[in-house]
């Protein structure tokens, strides 16, 4: 009953920027904390940045300064503008989200991911 759907991946020069969306459809009632999460290869899925419902953000240390989460609560998108990336950037960056929709007769919570866009920094 819902969908993450992420876009704007793709190759990007060292120095250079990618601006991440995920929309999120379906019976949705609220959203509330919604991030994005990147996995290299060989490594463990970790969070680069997360956005609560109210805005408050937090970002991984190895991204501040340089990547900035958004929201558009009116649009149900996350937003990650990713600037002066590097070639450690490069991964599958995942969107998550935190949902309350409803089934048709209730309404019910659950965390959903997107299924994922690649992220390469590469000269």
């Amino acid at each position: 009953q819902v969908q993450l759907v992420e876009s704007g991946g793709g190759l990007v020069q060292p120095g250079g920027s990618l601006r991440l969306s995920c929309a999120a459809s379906g019976s949705i009632f609220t959203i509330y904390g919604m991030g994005w999460y990147r996995q290299a290869p060989g490594k463990q899925r970790e969070l680069v940045a997360a956005i609560s419902k109210g805005g408050s953000t937090n970002y991984a240390d190895s991204v501040k300064g340089r990547f900035t989460i958004s929201r558009d609560n009116a649009k149900n998108t996350v937003y990650l503008q990713a600037n002066s990336l590097k070639p450690e950037d490069t991964a599958v960056y995942y969107c998550n989200a935190d949902i309350t929709y409803y089934t048709g007769s209730t309404y019910s919570r659950d965390n959903y991911w997107g299924q994922g866009t690649q992220v390469t920094v590469s000269s």
